[in-house]
């Protein structure tokens, strides 16, 4: 198994997984919720319809219990939180993490609507040279927390991605914050719906190598509702 590649804030989200075809989707219009419960708080998620190979094998994973004492084990301030790794529960301090997951990856989603607007849930993914056609991790995620983003910032990202900003998510780059950079990269499916300060209080927790907190941060997810 390759290692991960482990990034700064301005960098790209990087993790190791296998390929095996993943899980079947269900009907177009199923936006089910789940709710991540932290001893920060709880936050509510809504799976995006609009990647149903995400969003299903989401669902499958919470329903098997699969996220339940795992960590967020990669924390940067005002960038984003990850967790998902298998290898992260009961792991033993300073222990790198990261390189985990169920065996398989998810073909890319790319949604124009979706976007990294503070509070998306996205697929975290091995690099680019290794991962050509950007397939996600079978289980690890992130949560954006970024930075709020300014026109001029999101018309140089606009020009380099070639991604084309509706008005609408113009002005939530620019009030809400996130991380634009990573639009059209990582595959966005899902956003917070409740409990969106959660990610503040985690993204501030002190960290130590490899971005790990440096006092676990224990998830457990379970489906709210669908």
């Amino acid at each position: 198994m390759k290692s991960i590649i482990y990034l700064l804030l301005l960098a790209t989200l990087c993790l190791t997984a296998c390929s095996k075809s993943i899980y079947n989707p269900k009907s177009a219009d199923y936006s089910p919720i789940v709710e991540i419960q932290t001893e920060y708080g709880n936050m509510e998620v809504q799976l995006y319809a609009s990647t149903p190979q995400h969003r299903d094998n989401f669902v499958k994973l919470v329903k098997k219990g699969f996220y339940d004492s795992l960590l967020f084990h990669r924390v940067i301030n005002n960038f984003m939180i990850q967790g998902g790794d298998p290898a992260s529960k009961n792991a033993a301090p300073n222990t790198m993490l990261g390189n985990g997951g169920p065996g398989y990856t998810v073909p890319a989603e790319f949604v124009d609507s979706n976007v990294h607007i503070k509070g998306s849930l996205a697929a975290a993914r091995l690099g680019d040279g290794a991962n050509p056609q950007k397939a996600s991790s079978g289980s690890q995620f992130y949560l954006v927390q970024g930075q709020k983003v300014s026109n001029t910032m999101l018309n140089q990202v606009s020009q380099r991605n070639g991604i084309a900003y509706t008005e609408a998510q113009k002005k939530a780059y620019a009030e809400q914050g996130g991380t634009p950079h990573l639009d059209g990269g990582y595959t966005v499916f899902g956003r917070v719906i409740s409990g969106l300060e959660v990610i503040d209080k985690i993204a501030a927790v002190a960290t130590g190598g490899g971005n790990r907190p440096a006092k676990d941060i224990v998830m457990k997810i379970k489906m709210k509702k669908g």
